[in-house]
């Protein structure tokens, strides 16, 4: 029998904030995968390693866990007054899919650089030393996003001294602004309310503020379902009857949200909404052996992605969550202190993030302007992927 040869794609590696995926420019990709559709899904699935029963994506790029199991598609921006469109899929572990839905706020620290590497950006816009402003039309959700980007010499600057909670090295820093990060699948509190009861079959009702800012998020109170807000991965990565429950609230948050039309929708709808659960500041031990105060902080958060909690936080879970913490009344806010505040500094398991956030209520309606966060990313491996 005859087989045919692997297919050549130019690609970069690249890790941005504390996620990391594989970059194509779109006019590399083949032909067939240029358009959205099963082809394109077929061949990122392939270079990602899915679905792989065995959960660990040893036949691709893929990292077996959400924040690594991630495409990144960019091209010369169709909307006025934009460098580059930026289209994130989410590939499913162990499924057959790529989750569309949503954005990598993570990634999106990544794509600046991308972008000047790759023409994208005009040269006059940058600098011979100082910062390129990259204008990106976040494409997965219709919003724009602004990546401030580190120049050296003409060139991107990879390295530096600012350290990321969550990742190993420290790098150059990338600010993000997420302007009007409410998302784009309607209001940003889907029911009008800042607290709504969420019924979960199982759990009970539960106190939930439901935001669409960055990613359509569901927040809970931790003591609601026993917790802490302190936990570490395994504390619930561990415990299956755990991982269904959040599951459980997080479906039942998607169809209470609009997001889906019925309870089965959600198994093929895995990236959004995030389900986090809050509480007020405590003293932890992070991932990593390091101590964190009280005092270091102003509310606890552990946020789930693809049905795991997350090792850090996800980067526009970051923006719900400064989002939130900004209005008055929200489980967010109220876990913080209940003060007003346009800057948030959260607890997660690897360490601490500051983020801040701008909102302002209009004729009853609450509404986000924009959120600041700082990441880094770097280039970790340039060249071409393998698609048998």
């Amino acid at each position: 029998m005859t087989y045919a040869p692997q297919i050549k794609i130019p690609a970069t590696y690249m890790r941005g904030g504390t996620s990391k995926g594989v970059f194509f420019r779109l006019s590399d990709l083949p032909d067939k995968a240029q358009t959205p559709g099963q082809a394109r899904d077929n061949i990122l699935l392939r270079v990602i390693g899915s679905p792989d029963p065995y959960q660990k994506q040893t036949d691709g790029m893929g990292g077996a866990t959400s924040s690594t199991s991630k495409t990144v598609i960019l091209s010369k921006s169709t909307q006025p007054d934009h460098d580059v469109d930026y289209l994130f899929g989410q590939v499913s572990i162990d499924k057959p899919f790529v989750d569309w839905s949503g954005n990598c706020g993570n990634l999106t620290a990544a794509v600046g650089a991308f972008a000047i590497n790759s023409g994208f950006v005009a040269k006059e816009r940058i600098p011979e030393n100082g910062t390129a402003v990259v204008r990106i039309w976040q494409a997965n959700i219709r919003k724009t996003i602004i990546a401030n980007v580190p120049i050296t010499n003409s060139e991107v600057q990879e390295t530096g001294d600012f350290e990321l909670d969550g990742v190993t090295f420290p790098a150059a820093e990338v600010q993000v602004e997420f302007m009007d990060p409410a998302d784009g699948e309607g209001s940003m509190f889907p029911s009008g309310n800042l607290v709504d009861e969420l019924e979960v079959p199982g759990v009970g009702a539960l106190k939930a503020t439901m935001i669409n800012a960055g990613i359509p998020t569901v927040f809970i109170n931790a003591d609601a379902v026993g917790y802490t807000g302190t936990e570490l991965q395994d504390d619930i990565n561990s415990d299956p009857k755990a991982l269904a429950m959040f599951e459980s609230i997080r479906a039942h948050g998607a169809l209470q949200m609009g997001l889906i039309q019925n309870i089965e929708e959600a198994a093929a709808r895995q990236h959004t909404p995030k389900v986090a659960f809050v509480a007020p500041p405590a003293d932890y031990t992070s991932s990593s052996g390091k101590k964190i105060g009280a005092g270091d902080i102003d509310v606890l958060v552990r946020a789930l992605s693809m049905g795991k909690l997350h090792h850090a936080m996800m980067g526009t879970a970051a923006v719900a969550i400064a989002t939130a913490a900004a209005i008055p009344g929200t489980l967010v806010n109220l876990a913080a202190g209940g003060s007003d505040r346009t800057s948030v500094t959260f607890g997660h398991p690897s360490g601490t993030l500051q983020v801040g956030a701008e909102a302002k209520e209009v004729d009853g309606q609450w509404t986000a302007t924009k959120a600041i966060m700082s990441r880094s990313a770097r280039i970790l491996m340039e060249g071409w992927v393998r698609e048998a």
